[in-house]
């Protein structure tokens, strides 16, 4: 790519530095080669004047010294000095921590005492050995390190964090990195900028959304990072932001409920608001849609259960007849459910009798247990709570549908009842067969 993405430019600004070197060149790439090139110190930053074509490379940046305004002058920082966390082994970085994971400060590389180094500035001149800052030359796997300046600890590791920043979780709609190319190399566009292109993704409008500078983000749920190109022929593209290798945390028991928008709901019900079942989400028919469970791993497109993944007031799901391709699901809200749970301590807990039993598929079986094979208890067949449902008393006037008795409306393999637990549409009850029972 460009050489100059590997430095992070701030317009308008110039930097107090002892080391420095001057230099003339033609514009800012020749200015970044002078500083990869520098033998003199190390080179964090250069400054470039536009006016005079003149070039200044320098030891320190931004982070290291005083900075204040100047209007001809451009800044530009290597960003590898401004990371302040490793890319995994950290072999490459060159941030300022300078003590050990146990708090011990470092001893500097160039020193003998308290311990006589093998790596030193001279030996490794391209490890960037400088001051006493934690480093990685040997390319150890548990990550950088220094010397310390306890006598009795000759060297420890050092505690820094890993660059997730640099990689994206999901959708990357929570990236606040610096990427700020797209993923064919053109430039971005300034968000709060509206040439060459005119658009609504400003700061004032989405302050949520981290809309900082050019940096690529993912303010509308699209697949991934991107942003408005400075090229007049190129709307937007996307970013080339690799994913991140760890996971985000598994959301927690109000999860099964609804809170706020449901966008973290992750309960089981399938059937929308009006009784419709829901389509499930890897499939494309009897409508076709975009919500691929491939494309949007965080959402929690599985099987065919009531979610939220676009933000709409609440979950929903493309339903299965083919004249209606979308409804709201009714889902419990959090508070419900918690006084619902609260309420069930006061209830007794019926115990199913042992000579209670159903014989062949128990579509005859009229006794009453209400509680599950794994012991929840069942929700009234005249209730829509937790889970809404079509096998009501009016629709199967013979299925003798009372109370929450465990009954088999439907011909399954034994009796059922749908559960009081929001996260378990339905189970088999806790009952035996007759013929079992009478063998035992």
């Amino acid at each position: 790519g460009d050489i100059l993405d590997d430095y992070l430019r701030t317009d308008g600004v110039w930097i107090l530095t002892r080391n420095k070197q001057f230099y003339q060149t033609n514009n800012e790439k020749e200015c970044a080669e002078k500083c990869e090139a520098e033998r003199n110190f190390n080179c964090r930053a250069f400054l470039f004047t536009e006016k005079k074509l003149q070039c200044l490379t320098m030891a320190e940046n931004a982070k290291m010294t005083v900075a204040f305004n100047s209007m001809d002058t451009v800044l530009y920082e290597k960003k590898i000095y401004l990371l302040q966390c490793k890319k995994g082994i950290g072999k490459d970085y060159r941030g300022t921590e300078a003590k050990t994971r146990r708090g011990i400060p470092c001893q500097k590389w160039a020193e003998k005492t308290p311990h006589n180094p093998n790596y030193t500035p001279e030996k490794h001149p391209s490890a960037g050995l400088d001051e006493n800052y934690c480093r990685n030359p040997d390319g150890d796997e548990s990550g950088p390190w220094c010397y310390t300046t306890d006598p009795a600890t000759r060297f420890d590791y050092c505690n820094i964090p890993e660059c997730e920043s640099q990689c994206m979780q999901c959708n990357g709609e929570d990236y606040h990195g610096e990427v700020s190319r797209t993923e064919s190399g053109l430039e971005c566009q300034h968000w709060d900028a509206q040439e060459p292109h005119m658009h609504r993704f400003t700061l004032k409008h989405f302050p949520e959304k981290d809309l900082k500078m050019n940096y690529c983000r993912n303010p509308d749920g699209d697949l991934r990072p991107w942003c408005f190109t400075t090229s007049p022929a190129k709307r937007w593209e996307y970013c080339n932001i690799p994913r991140c290798t760890t996971h985000p945390p598994v959301s927690g028991l109000r999860s099964q409920c609804l809170s706020g928008k449901g966008e973290d709901y992750r309960g089981r019900i399938a059937i929308t608001e009006s009784g419709n079942a829901c389509q499930h989400w890897k499939t494309q028919f009897p409508h076709r849609h975009g919500w691929i469970p491939d494309r949007y791993p965080c959402k929690g497109l599985e099987e065919n259960y009531c979610r939220n993944p676009d933000g709409e007031k609440r979950p929903w799901c493309y339903t299965i007849n083919g004249s209606v391709r979308w409804e709201y699901c009714a889902i419990p809200h959090c508070d419900e459910t918690e006084q619902e749970t609260a309420g069930m301590s006061d209830v007794p807990v019926q115990v199913p009798l042992s000579e209670e039993c159903y014989r062949g598929k128990g579509q005859s079986y009229r006794g009453t247990t209400s509680i599950t094979a794994s012991g929840k208890k069942c929700q009234a067949w005249n209730s829509m709570f937790p889970h809404r449902h079509e096998k009501t008393p009016d629709r199967f006037p013979n299925a003798d549908l009372r109370d929450n008795y465990c009954r088999n409306p439907d011909g399954d393999n034994r009796p059922w009842c749908f559960t009081t637990d929001p996260s378990m549409t339905w189970e088999y009850c806790n009952l035996k067969r007759c013929d079992d029972h009478m063998q035992e």
